[in-house]
């Protein structure tokens, strides 16, 4: 019995939770969250782009010519970084260090990781 709720609380936690979660990532706090992100665009794969501004604004844009989905971001400890969007909707991923590359891992688990990391130009 007592095992069936250690396991049962494992599988309950924030962390385990994510699917695309690795033993190799690396856990960043909120310090280092604010470093990585603020005031930088990251650039995925496959070209879309998040910008954190140093004013805490968000935008997001599939293409440079498509609509941007625009909001407020946070970041917190356990590399969590929450975006309100200016639709009141909201989301919180991850990023991670997996070696040298950083990762977003979303919280269904998905993981997409970052091609490139540049200062924001508003």
């Amino acid at each position: 019995m007592l095992r069936t709720i250690l396991i049962a609380t494992l599988f309950a936690s924030p962390a385990f939770a994510q699917d695309g979660l690795r033993s190799e990532d690396q856990i960043l706090d909120s310090t280092a969250m604010a470093d990585l992100l603020t005031g930088r665009t990251v650039e995925f794969y496959d070209g879309s782009k998040s910008n954190y501004g140093a004013d805490g604004s968000y935008g997001y844009t599939y293409t440079d010519e498509g609509p941007v989905w625009s909001g407020t971001f946070q970041v917190f400890d356990e590399s969590r970084v929450c975006v309100d969007f200016d639709n009141g909707s909201q989301r919180c991923d991850l990023f991670v260090m997996s070696g040298e590359k950083v990762v977003l891992i979303t919280d269904d688990g998905l993981r997409f990781p970052v091609r490139n990391l540049t200062v924001y130009q508003q």
